[in-house]
């Protein structure tokens, strides 16, 4: 992953309403919801939701399907998995952080211990 692709993701779900719509995204798993679900879920108007699922399509952290007359949505579970991934590698040293496969359902599994000591500095203030 590129840090661009990082910034841009970061910057999506920075927004509340993004956020709520993504983490509604992840609970409807890999089958997804038609943006009506998620606007009658959520609360939100219909050109509100559309303006947001279309920056977070921007972002990659959404894909999106016709099914008939709908357009369902799901997160990008490959995408945010190497988001999070690219900051395990980039933040921490590999001996306090790692991303594995799961053995089931093809899950990745992250393994964070205590790796962010404060500093000298962060201590005494």
């Amino acid at each position: 992953m590129e840090i661009y692709e990082a910034v841009i993701a970061f910057d999506a779900l920075s927004q509340e309403t993004r956020l709520r719509v993504f983490r509604l995204l992840v609970e409807y798993g890999s089958e997804g919801a038609a943006a009506g679900t998620l606007r009658e879920a959520l609360d939100i108007p219909h050109n509100t939701l559309s303006f947001h699922l279309s920056h977070m399509s921007h972002a990659k952290l959404i894909l999106s399907r016709r099914k008939g007359r709908s357009i369902i949505y799901r997160a990008n579970f490959d995408f945010f998995t190497n988001l999070i991934k690219y900051m395990v590698e980039d933040c921490c040293r590999s001996e306090f952080a790692s991303v594995r496969g799961g053995k089931k359902k093809g899950c990745s599994i992250i393994e964070l211990t205590d790796c962010c000591e404060p500093s000298i500095q962060e201590k005494t203030s």
